[in-house]
């Protein structure tokens, strides 16, 4: 006699978990089955692939304004620390950079008072850091940094 759940199964067409039925199988099991066609991804891939390309060349031109950012940055404060400076530099207030007698120096006087050669205004941050508030009439970074060095 035969069992009432094998007699389901064969009805049904999903076969036992030792052999299962044709239709759930991955692949066809016989010449009339439709042919098998890969999905065309060249599509896909092209669309990835640019996508990808865009997002990287954003990045990359960030973190290039970063990095000149962060030398421009270190530039100005090497060329305020190696100036002279005739004084303690406080916290939060403004400092001058100017050129005179063939060097550099570090001053409180504002450049409408004094009439040196301005480099730039610069504000000392609290991590000792001097920020760039202003650059002087006619100064060229790129100039000034290479005859700096």
């Amino acid at each position: 006699m035969t069992d009432r759940k094998d007699d389901l199964q064969t009805l049904t067409g999903i076969g036992t978990d030792e052999n299962p039925s044709d239709a759930f199988l991955p692949y066809p099991t016989s010449t009339l089955s439709p042919a098998i066609v890969p999905n065309d991804l060249t599509s896909f891939k092209s669309r990835g692939v640019s996508q990808v390309e865009r997002d990287l060349q954003q990045k990359l031109l960030e973190i290039r304004e970063e990095y000149i950012s962060a030398i421009t940055h270190f530039n100005w404060n090497k060329l305020a620390y190696e100036a002279d400076i005739n004084f303690e530099p406080v916290v939060g207030q403004t400092y001058y950079l100017y050129h005179a007698r063939g060097r550099n120096l570090l001053s409180m006087i504002p450049p409408d008072q004094w009439f040196q050669k301005h480099l730039a205004s610069l504000r000392l941050n609290v991590d000792r850091q001097f920020e760039l508030e202003a650059i002087g009439e006619e100064i060229d970074e790129q100039e000034l940094f290479t005859n700096s060095q």
